[in-house]
């Protein structure tokens, strides 16, 4: 059965043959491997060309500054598997990535996406107040803006924002985002500071980042805090503990048995 389009079978990515391994016209052995640092090797990897400098302070910024989030339900979920499977590492950390939705992590992709629709827009004040008035209007909430214990101001976005100034990439987006923060707090009627989920975008699409690739960098960041939480989730077990909390504190509401 012939599903979608069958032409165009063809990758840019990586190739290998008797001799050599390339990647992204590369060869992996020869010019790579003890040669590249991670984060370089990831811009390669997606853009297909290698980082400069400033983009790669700017995707390392990115990545410490989201790669540990504490006990979040993704965290949970994934020791929780492994204090259930210890055997299955994959399946802890798969439990912990396909938890990161719009919700936790995957937010700096919608705000990264609205981000874009703004910019698109004019990216000016005058377009982050329309923007801003016609969620108000939907009584939709602002993607990149507020933050529960934060009120005053997420440290992480405001340190990730200094780093794009000092690196000298702050754009388009960093400046829709500056003006959403400055007239989200006047047209909301409540205190919406930027938080990290809205400076991770602004700050490397600024940098040259895809669009499309955007969840990729908390994926990626999350893994490193994922892959800490499992190992010592190996070495001292507090799944078991977080499920019988859980089943303490949610008391039954359904039918009684007769």
């Amino acid at each position: 059965m012939r599903i979608g389009k069958q032409d165009g079978a063809f990758t840019a990515i990586a190739t290998s043959d008797e001799h050599s391994i390339t990647v992204r016209g590369e060869d992996l052995c020869r010019d790579l491997i003890g040669k590249i640092d991670f984060t370089d090797y990831f811009w390669l990897l997606v853009c297909g060309v290698r980082p400069d400098a400033h983009q790669t302070a700017a995707m390392n910024a990115c990545l410490v500054a989201i790669a540990e989030h504490g006990l979040v339900p993704s965290v949970q979920a994934a020791r929780m598997t492994l204090a259930a499977a210890p055997e299955a590492w994959q399946g802890a950390m798969s439990a912990g990535l396909l938890g990161m939705g719009t919700v936790v992590a995957g937010s700096s992709e919608v705000a990264g996406r609205y981000l874009a629709e703004v910019v698109a827009a004019g990216g000016d004040a005058s377009a982050a107040i329309a923007s801003l008035e016609g969620l108000k209007a939907a009584r939709q909430k602002v993607p990149g803006l507020g933050h529960p214990q934060h009120s005053g101001g997420d440290p992480r976005a405001n340190r990730l924002l200094e780093i794009a100034d000092e690196l000298g990439i702050s754009g388009a987006h960093v400046a829709a985002l500056r003006h959403l923060g400055e007239h989200a707090p006047k047209v909301m009627n409540r205190p919406l500071p930027i938080n990290v989920s809205g400076a991770i975008p602004a700050v490397i699409l600024d940098a040259g980042w895809p669009l499309a690739a955007l969840k990729a960098v908390p994926l990626l960041a999350r893994t490193a805090g994922l892959a800490a939480h499992l190992y010592e989730e190996s070495e001292r077990s507090i799944g078991f503990i977080m499920s019988n909390h859980a089943d303490l504190a949610i008391s039954y509401d359904g039918k009684v048995a007769e």
